[in-house]
């Protein structure tokens, strides 16, 4: 059984269907602060498997047990019975965590759970060192615990913070230059320390660049609290007529037309290199650190224009001054993900854009 901190949000719901899709049994552990249960949901319908929901008895009472599941959000007969379970819960919750290692015999876990908003980060960093690095720990204490030691864990390109040149590979020096960063930096330095201490630890390290779009049915993708700190689903938002504008945070950089370069990565794309290196690490045991990103840099007026393209809306937008943390320019050098994970990236922009707008337009209001 396999444990997925944070599977109910956006990356992690995609990565679950891919591994409900390959075979794999998931316990699903979010505390759904910037993420819907209605995801869970939507999830076992594409997956056609049925979602079992673990009871706040069970959560809350250490008499309870297994049977003591309350409902399900996806009854078709049997098949996939069991295949998904959700606990709503955190990660820095040690007793919680030890009932379900316990209850569901873990042994590999996907991490996810942590705060992503760069610009929140920088506002509230202790906010993001509590929940990223002592909600990481406690996580990593309790796996020791129960002798559970693989892990794939959802790391980020800031760790390699404004960096001297692109493509980016993972020997580039690391440093950071936001605390959302430098959560992600600091728990990839225990993992590093725990290996050493315990080389039967087998650790994927995964780097994203700058996830988008959605799964093509439309029915899960992206779906920010309140304002998105995120291009895309602000550009999806201004498009559906939800937000009047967008802004644009700085046109003096040093790029081809003055806007943010990034990689944007089809979060599909991004959820089988999960799978990938799951796989990575159960064949071959040890501490990998891997870039997931299609090696290509667009601007944010390029990518207004290829999601115009894509909706058939027209993106109004205003230049605004830049945003503390940001960079002029990160793409991923993917050679080593193909080489050691047999991964690359598929799906061009017009997919990421075509996806991310049928989201968006099926679901104007997201999760609800």
């Amino acid at each position: 059984m396999i444990l997925v901190t944070g599977g109910a949000g956006y990356i992690g719901s995609h990565t679950c269907i891919e591994l409900l899709n390959a075979g794999y049994k998931l316990v699903v552990l979010d505390n759904l602060s910037n993420s819907s249960v209605e995801s869970l949901k939507r999830m076992a319908r594409i997956a056609s498997v049925e979602c079992l929901v673990v009871s706040d008895e069970w959560i809350a009472s250490p008499s309870a047990c297994n049977d003591e599941i309350q409902g399900s959000y996806y009854d078709e007969g049997e098949a996939g019975l069991g295949n998904l379970i959700f606990v709503e819960g955190d990660i820095r919750d040690q007793a919680l965590l030890r009932r379900v290692f316990a209850e569901f015999a873990i042994e590999v876990v996907v991490h996810f759970a942590g705060l992503k908003a760069v610009g929140e980060s920088v506002q509230q960093p202790l906010k993001y060192y509590d929940n990223n690095v002592a909600g990481s720990v406690a996580l990593f204490e309790v796996m020791a615990e129960f002798d559970c030691k693989r892990l794939v864990f959802s790391s980020s390109a800031t760790v390699y913070g404004d960096p001297a040149s692109v493509p980016i590979c993972e020997d580039f020096p690391l440093s950071t230059t936001n605390p959302y960063g430098a959560s992600k930096l600091m728990v990839e330095g225990v993992l590093r320390d725990v290996y050493k201490s315990d080389q039967a630890w087998s650790i994927g390290i995964l780097r994203y660049f700058n996830p988008v779009g959605a799964h093509e049915s439309g029915l899960i993708g992206e779906n920010p609290n309140g304002i998105p700190n995120n291009l895309m689903p602000f550009v999806s938002q201004v498009a559906v007529g939800q937000r009047e504008k967008l802004s644009v945070f700085g046109d003096d950089y040093n790029t081809p037309d003055g806007t943010g370069v990034r990689d944007y990565i089809h979060v599909v794309d991004l959820a089988k290199g999960h799978l990938k290196a799951l796989q990575a690490i159960q064949n071959n045991p040890g501490l990998i650190a891997v870039n997931l990103g299609t090696g290509r840099g667009y601007s944010v007026l390029e990518m207004i224009k290829a999601f115009e393209k894509a909706s058939g809306k027209t993106i109004p937008y205003e230049i605004v001054e830049r945003r503390a943390g940001d960079i002029a320019e990160c793409y991923a050098d993917p050679t080593y993900a193909q080489h050691l994970l047999g991964w690359q990236a598929e799906l061009e922009i017009e997919q990421m854009c075509k996806d991310a707008w049928r989201w968006q337009s099926m679901n104007p209001e997201g999760y609800c």
